[in-house]
């Protein structure tokens, strides 16, 4: 067991050892970020959208994740299914009520580290004026200097980092739960995003 959690302790040093000491900060790569939530469709399919529109600051300390905190607010009206009658209907009274309630937000509470690369983030997310606890399972994939950077100037100059993460709610607990369970009441959240060091 010690032998293994040892090799573990030098993985993780290995992979953020360069240049890392302490927490940075960071913004979406909105080019390269992707937040889709997916449902299922009246036991027929599962259906995608996505939000297009979101900000937010990832503060992450490789050397020590558990210091990381996250904040991010997205934009309701920026919600596509690829159905402009359903974002409609979504951006109505009988949803996300769109007009009253413009963001969506999450802010982390607590980041748990369980094992070299994954993180539980836990966090406060308030859809509609209600807010309830959450927890993303996350991977670190990346941090270091953009792959890119020496080939496009616009990479250059900070360095960049990436995640994965996904988490699964129950629609009805934030009063959008119209139809429910005909298309389904649980909602899988999956997060993809690269995010450059704030300067």
């Amino acid at each position: 067991m010690f032998a293994r959690g040892r090799s573990a302790l030098l993985l993780t040093a290995t992979l953020f050892a360069a240049g890392n000491a302490g927490a940075e900060t960071f913004t979406f790569d909105k080019e390269h970020t992707k937040i889709v939530f997916i449902y299922n469709h009246l036991g027929m399919s599962n259906q995608f959208g996505r939000f297009d529109g979101f900000d937010g600051e990832v503060e992450f300390d490789a050397a020590k994740m558990g210091a990381s905190r996250a904040s991010v607010t997205i934009d309701v009206a920026s919600i596509d299914t690829d159905v402009a009658k359903l974002d409609e209907h979504l951006r109505s009274e009988e949803f996300f009520d769109a007009a009253k309630h413009p963001k969506i937000t999450f802010k982390s509470t607590e980041v748990r580290q369980t094992a070299a690369k994954a993180l539980q983030i836990a966090g406060d997310l308030t859809i509609k004026g209600k807010t309830r606890p959450v927890v993303l399972d996350a991977t670190f994939n990346y941090l270091g200097e953009h792959p890119l950077a020496k080939m496009i100037k616009a990479y250059a100059g900070a360095q960049y980092a990436s995640f994965s993460a996904k988490t699964r709610i129950r629609r009805s607990e934030f009063d959008v739960g119209l139809y429910a369970p005909f298309t389904s009441d649980t909602i899988d959240i999956i997060i993809e995003t690269e995010l450059r060091q704030k300067k």
